[in-house]
């Protein structure tokens, strides 16, 4: 398991839109040498979790516990073979682009060590939203994605440090539940039966998620 490329956005008007306003750092490229990780601040204020990343709306994006989005080369490629296109690495606009690991398959909470000293935690999958659609200039491509239900991670920095493409990636540590980045991302679109399951995360799931799944739980029950 390895970092492919380490991607940065900066902003730049969202394509596909008719608002001339929109601005985006979701275009993302792969740089060379070291990039700093450290923790953002809050969701709202803090913006990205790699330095020189940019972050546009920080009411929805960025965020300690959204500081880091990462995608599977493997679900890029799988992507490539049913859009007939190629992605770049940073093509759906994730900061980390890794080979040999399961990203839509990793537990709520998992914990992963990048190169030497950095360490990043599992908290949700990402939400596709028109800025995406925009981007990837697909018909339907919100609804394509869902479908699809491999998402990627979101993880929040538990240790700060400095990472580059070809570093390994290690998993240091596994909950003991069953709650998958691709669990969570059905319950909170396609299938919210699914919701009161999230709650076996505990805290390591986005706060804003397991708000949602409590709400439901004091509403329909278990």
């Amino acid at each position: 398991m390895k970092l492919l490329s380490v991607n940065l956005g900066r902003a730049k008007p969202v394509p596909n839109t008719d608002d001339p306003d929109a601005v985006t750092g979701i275009d993302k490229r792969p740089v060379a040498g070291p990039v700093r990780v450290a923790a953002p601040g809050p969701k709202g204020i803090g913006g990205s979790g790699l330095a020189g990343d940019a972050v546009c709306k920080r009411e929805h994006h960025g965020g300690d516990d959204q500081a880091v989005y990462t995608m599977a080369r493997e679900d890029l490629d799988a992507w490539e073979r049913e859009l007939g296109r190629s992605l770049a690495n940073g093509g759906f606009g994730e900061n980390l682009t890794t080979c040999g690991l399961d990203v839509s398959g990793a537990l709520i909470g998992e914990r992963w060590r990048i190169g030497s000293g950095v360490v990043l935690e599992v908290t949700c999958g990402r939400i596709p939203c028109l800025t995406f659609q925009g981007h990837m200039g697909e018909k339907q491509w919100v609804k394509r994605f869902t479908a699809k239900g491999a998402p990627g991670a979101y993880l929040r920095v538990i240790e700060p440090g400095e990472i580059r493409a070809g570093d390994a990636v290690e998993i240091i540590h596994r909950p003991d539940h069953e709650v998958t980045v691709a669990l969570q991302f059905r319950a909170v679109t396609t299938e919210r039966k699914l919701l009161p399951g999230l709650l076996a995360a505990g805290e390591a799931l986005h706060p804003e998620l397991l708000e949602e799944a409590r709400k439901y739980v004091a509403k329909h029950g278990t």
